[in-house]
């Protein structure tokens, strides 16, 4: 297996024109540095998932990763939990990034219970689960499929599962989200990128990444039945909420 990951360096050149964001061969390549340094606490939140799913998982339930990109999740719970304790269920819609996360979790984790699909967590046929984990992904969703597939998973938890959302969020007052972009920005350049960089970012997950507020985020999941929601992490413009089913 060839674990090598490189340098985010994709915007790094002026380009005469930005394109729209995609998880392709080159985010892959790439995507570890991209995302240590450029997601306030990710870290954190891959830290945080195995010590909620001892809390609130049943021994041997199924854990849903949507838009497990790399795997990332099921190597946080794999190194933290016994392969008895879940089975892991990756989604991704991105072939690339199903592809390397088998075989870095095939590689890293042979003793666990876990596969990796490619698919559409839209349309995805969900079996009966005691976590989900959305790190990141809701916001790549058009706002319009939120609010189905937040309901169609709170539909297969099992009772007393949990579902683990981290997000982008946006503040409902201008005055303080310019703020936080602002600082947000600075976390950026103090990790290495460009101005440039940042900028031709920017214009490429526009109409491709779209933040909610936290309180949109609270209602959305209120709507789908959850009885109760926590917002447990926030970091700048980065917030991770858990809500449960019971």
């Amino acid at each position: 297996m060839s674990d090598a990951s490189y340098r985010d360096a994709i915007f790094s050149t002026p380009l005469d024109r930005v394109a729209r964001f995609s998880f392709d061969e080159r985010v892959v390549a790439c995507f570890p540095d991209m995302i240590r340094r450029s997601v306030p606490g990710y870290g954190q939140i891959l830290g945080m998932l195995g010590l909620i799913a001892r809390r609130h998982l049943r021994h041997g339930a199924r854990v849903y990763d949507l838009g497990c990109s790399l795997g990332a999740g099921g190597l946080a719970l794999a190194g933290q939990l016994s392969p008895e304790a879940f089975r892991y269920t990756g989604v991704d819609l991105s072939p690339a990034m199903v592809a390397r996360a088998r075989e870095t979790l095939a590689a890293e984790c042979p003793d666990h219970a876990i596969e990796v699909l490619e698919g559409d967590i839209r349309h995805f046929d969900y079996r009966p689960t005691g976590m989900v984990v959305l790190n990141f992904t809701l916001q790549f969703l058009a706002p319009e499929d939120r609010q189905a597939v937040l309901a169609r998973l709170f539909e297969a938890l099992e009772p007393g599962g949990v579902l683990v959302l981290s997000e982008k969020i946006q503040a409902a007052d201008e005055e303080e989200n310019a703020w936080l972009v602002e600082r947000y920005h600075d976390f950026k350049r103090a990790n290495g990128y460009s101005d440039l960089e940042i900028s031709q970012k920017r214009t490429a997950l526009e109409n491709v990444l779209l933040p909610d507020t936290l309180a949109a985020h609270h209602d959305r999941l209120a709507d789908a039945g959850f009885a109760r929601a926590h917002t447990w992490f926030q970091f700048l413009n980065f917030a991770s909420l858990i809500a449960f089913k019971e």
